[in-house]
């Protein structure tokens, strides 16, 4: 069957990655209006491959109406030549084209064997070759489209223009505090106009323009597209900021260390656009199967027309044992022995709250052997949750009245850190007191006076000199506990004395331990977890769900490099992710899946699969399903390929009656194509849901 190279072609030097800055804006504005998210059904429609599929079947399908009805034989003839012309004109002029350079394809072949079956009076069987050919041609170019759009849609992430300094003198060492920019002169430019030593200002709120290093200013931000990280990171003088990721509450100045076309959110899409091609080159074997077949069925009808014409057998006769052996060896069958299982496959996991792409996805889901997931957003929900509340010895304080102080104080802060102790606060139904004097000062915390009484919620690495009644031992114990333990450490101070320390994490999803451990049974082999955040949050996770293959503090390349590390040994890796900094890794991976609800559009249209309910039993069950489905492909090929070769035996060493042929080559079609459609009993998903090696 035709197939496209899934490979993503965007062209760096015409976004804002890569474009010079004469260029950039029009070239984002450009990028943007062809978004799938915004309108992804006028980019279907545009694609010719979508609309003559869509025309070649209504065709078929009024054909075969009026066929049943008993309309005169000139009506349904005319509407089947003209699917023929709307759904073969494409494949064939593909196939002549091929033909020129000295090839031959199934495209060519399969219009050859419609026409051939027109030629006899069996139009029906041709069309539907056609219809079947257009419609996956279809499928895979939306597929294509939808990819490449997506990584288009990464400009997004990076600001259009940047706030640049002009600066009389850089201090010395590089950096500095605020004061030294007061001089600077502010002035707006494209993004991708930025060069290296530019120095940028990022106000509260944006989006940072460039990779580069505070020299000036402190603030939380939020890199989760870059390293997964779920909780937003406090950034000073020194610290390293990438492109696309959002600034929180304080103002930065970046000095630019590498030039637009060299940041991590380029180099993403550089890294999709590669593996997408790579994983295009794999069907090469598949194609010269192709090419030999086609060679072969076209050489054997030609010698069946043209041999007995030289014993001077009648044309007529020559030309139906010919024709008759193009039908029956026609691999219609065969592509029906393997589409009707993975298409209910397909369905039956779509229904279930997970979507296959393709039935090649399906068929390759059937084959991964390991499974890895990413942490943030896929095993975990992807924001923080109060975890702990701990009241520091000599505090007169319970741990709900410390709570409620904290909540308190952070009712103001728009860090998703201080929105988890509301949220925590407001889901045990704890009163909230008087709010005054709020301030907030990035990178450090809050502070208020919550009744009269002076409270501040801070970072423990900017906590102040501990009071008299709370050594700073006690403290410093506590945090380092909940550090150790991969919790993130928030201390709570009352009329100016540590009172207590908070702790908040990610939390993990509902059934994601129970989802490991019938992927460790399935496949033999315990899942991998690589992601972008650190190393003692990753292993608390990992021991929660029962992963001990544990590698943490990946930039997208680095998890590129270890699934290639994975696959080296012939282990087919399916990886589950969420995020832009999963991407590269999901195109790389043998088979990528996507969480629907939290997954980035680049994610879910990088993926080969999609779990649109983020419900992680999904995963487990859906490779079960495939690999069922995979069995019942085998015993399809088994049967359809019997009757083929007794069929073409019959045909060439006796006298196949052609009524006789065309049934049962269509009988073949129907048997194969009845045993596929078992998948879509509910029972299938249920059988799969158990998982294990009774489904496998």
């Amino acid at each position: 069957m035709r197939r496209y190279a899934a490979a993503v072609t965007v062209d760096l030097n015409s976004s804002p990655t890569g474009s010079s800055a004469a260029t950039g804006s029009h070239d984002v504005a450009e990028a943007r209006a062809v978004r799938p998210s915004s309108r992804w059904w006028h980019g279907t429609w545009s694609l010719p491959e979508v609309r003559w599929a869509v025309i070649a079947t209504a065709l078929f399908a009024v054909g075969g109406i009026c066929q049943l009805a008993g309309t005169p034989a000139w009506l349904w003839w005319a509407l089947y030549l003209a699917c023929y012309a709307a759904g073969g004109w494409e494949p064939g002029l593909a196939g002549l084209r091929a033909l020129r350079e000295k090839t031959l394809d199934v495209d060519l072949l399969m219009v050859a064997a419609a026409i051939g079956a027109a030629s006899i009076g069996q139009v029906f069987d041709g069309a539907l070759l056609i219809v079947i050919f257009a419609t996956s041609g279809a499928l895979e170019a939306v597929a294509t489209k939808r990819t490449e759009d997506s990584v288009r849609g990464l400009l997004d992430l990076t600001p259009e223009r940047a706030t640049r300094l002009r600066l009389p003198e850089l201090p010395e060492d590089g950096e500095g505090t605020a004061a030294a920019f007061d001089d600077a002169v502010e002035e707006q430019v494209e993004a991708a106009g930025l060069e290296v030593g530019d120095v940028i200002l990022v106000r509260p709120g944006e989006r940072i323009g460039a990779d580069g290093r505070v020299v000036a200013g402190a603030s939380a931000v939020d890199q989760a597209s870059i390293t997964g990280e779920s909780i937003p990171v406090d950034k000073g003088p020194g610290d390293e900021v990438f492109a696309g990721t959002s600034n929180g509450t304080g103002a930065l100045h970046v000095r630019v260390d590498r030039p637009a076309a060299e940041t991590v959110i380029a180099r993403i899409v550089t890294m999709v656009e590669q593996a997408s091609a790579t994983k295009a080159r794999t069907q090469l074997f598949i194609e010269k199967v192709e090419q030999r077949y086609s060679v072969a069925m076209v050489a054997a009808t030609v010698a069946l027309f043209a041999l007995p014409l030289l014993w001077g057998v009648a044309l007529q006769d020559s030309l139906l044992r010919a024709m008759t052996f193009m039908i029956v060896a026609s691999p219609c069958a065969v592509v029906l022995a393997t589409m009707p299982p993975l298409l209910a496959a397909i369905a039956t996991a779509g229904r279930h709250g997970v979507l296959v792409k393709s039935a090649v996805v399906m068929e390759q889901l059937g084959t991964v052997t390991r499974v890895a997931f990413d942490k943030t957003g896929t095993l975990t929900e992807g924001r923080p949750h109060l975890t702990d509340v701990r009241v520091l010895p000599g505090a007169d304080l319970s741990e709900e009245r410390l709570l409620a102080l904290a909540a308190t104080a952070e009712q103001y802060s728009e860090h998703p850190l201080g929105t988890a102790v509301v949220r925590a606060a407001h889901a045990a139904k704890l009163p909230l007191g008087h709010l005054a004097d709020f301030t907030s000062e990035p990178g450090r915390g809050v502070r208020a006076r919550v009744d009269g009484v002076p409270v501040e919620v801070s970072s423990p690495a900017h906590l102040a000199a501990a009071g008299e009644r709370s050594g700073p031992s006690d403290l410093h114990a506590v945090v380092t506990e909940l550090q150790g333990a991969g919790h993130t450490a928030v201390v709570v101070r009352v009329n100016d004395e540590p009172a207590g320390v908070l702790a908040l994490a990610d939390r993990m999803r509902p059934g994601a331990a129970d989802a490991v451990s019938r992927l460790t049974e399935l496949n033999g082999a315990a899942p991998v977890l690589l992601t972008g955040d650190n190393a003692r949050a990753a292993g608390r996770l990992a021991g929660e769900v029962g992963i001990t293959d544990v590698r943490a503090d990946l930039l997208p390349a680095d998890k590129v490099a270890e699934v290639r590390e994975l696959q080296a040994d012939g282990t087919r890796i399916g990886l589950v992710g969420d995020g832009v900094n999963d991407a590269p890794a999901l195109a790389t991976a043998h088979t990528g899946i996507a969480m629907g609800r939290s997954g980035s559009d680049l994610a879910l249209d990088t993926a080969d699969a999609v779990v649109t309910r983020d419900e992680l039993a999904g995963v487990p069950a859906v490779i079960a399903l495939a690999r069922r489905a995979r069995r019942l492909v085998v015993a399809n090929l088994v049967i359809a390929a019997t009757f083929i070769a007794v069929l073409v035996a019959w045909d060439l060493l006796g006298d196949l009656p052609l009524p006789l042929g065309v049934a049962g080559h269509e009988g073949s079609t129907v048997i194969v194509g009845l045993n596929g459609l078992r998948l879509l009993r509910g029972a299938a998903w249920q059988r799969a849901l158990r998982g294990g090696a009774q489904a496998s």
